[in-house]
């Protein structure tokens, strides 16, 4: 059974002609497949593309980044549900959500920004609904809210995914008692980790699914470098000594996760 990465960028790789030994890597650590993830309109169609290319090995999504946000959002936004209505549809949509982390530190400017990216956050959860797909969320220092938002959106909360995970195991049974997901990177091995380790334990290895972030977030013994889909299999292992299973057994409970959620 072959791991799936839920969450990679691989526009960088992409343009810089990497790819095809990005590919070749990743499917020599065991990766099966990868899901490419859309952030803003210069990378949709450069993910639509890729999976046309390497059918069933990169899936995509589309999603405005709330860290893309800008006074313009809504007409980015507006161009999100055109990708539905081709044959090759994206397989969520996201990333989505809110982030406080990376606002500016003038108060007038950071409450205009966020006020932004609630903004296309609701719209694009409107729009989520109305497609009925799966859902990815980005919150940093936005938990709580993103929370309330989905519960007031109506969105199916068993098709909605918290990617890289790096709340406690408080924050993880909100999501699990509504059906959501939390998704794990290379965070959950650094030594500092031990609240992200207890949030996936608390949700079970029945409900894990792990991806990379790729180029960033790399797990250990190679953190401080680029990463790559090649090193979820770096995290694959780690969780499985976590969980107390075998690689084997990991492989194929986050493979069958990964691909009843977003429909591989």
């Amino acid at each position: 059974m072959g791991l799936i990465d839920t969450h990679t960028h691989l526009d960088s790789f992409a343009k810089r002609g990497e790819l095809p030994a990005i590919l070749s890597r990743a499917q020599a650590a065991g990766l099966e497949a990868m899901v490419a993830i859309g952030t803003d309109t210069d990378d949709w169609t450069l993910y639509r593309d890729l999976a046309r290319e390497h059918p069933g090995v990169i899936h995509h999504t589309a999603g405005l980044h709330p860290c893309s946000v800008g006074e313009d959002w809504a007409g980015r936004v507006a161009q999100l549900e055109a990708f539905w209505g081709g044959t090759l549809r994206p397989v969520a949509l996201g990333e989505i959500g809110l982030d406080r982390f990376h606002l500016p530190k003038d108060a007038a400017e950071a409450e205009k920004i966020f006020g932004w990216q609630r903004a296309a956050f609701l719209e694009q959860l409107r729009l989520a609904k109305k497609l009925g797909c799966p859902v990815v969320i980005h919150s940093r220092n936005a938990f709580r809210e993103c929370v309330e938002m989905i519960d007031a959106s109506g969105v199916t909360w068993s098709r909605v995914v918290f990617h890289c995970f790096t709340e406690g195991p408080l924050e993880m049974a909100e999501l699990t008692k509504r059906g959501g997901y939390g998704s794990f990177t290379g965070v959950i091995t650094y030594k500092s980790a031990e609240m992200v380790r207890a949030a996936a334990l608390a949700q079970g290895l029945d409900r894990l699914m792990i991806e990379t972030d790729a180029p960033y977030l790399t797990p250990m013994p190679h953190r401080g470098k680029p990463n790559e889909p090649a090193y979820l299999r770096l995290t694959a292992e780690f969780c499985a000594g976590a969980f107390g299973v075998s690689y084997e057994k990991l492989a194929e409970v986050t493979t069958a996760n990964a691909k009843r959620v977003f429909g591989l």
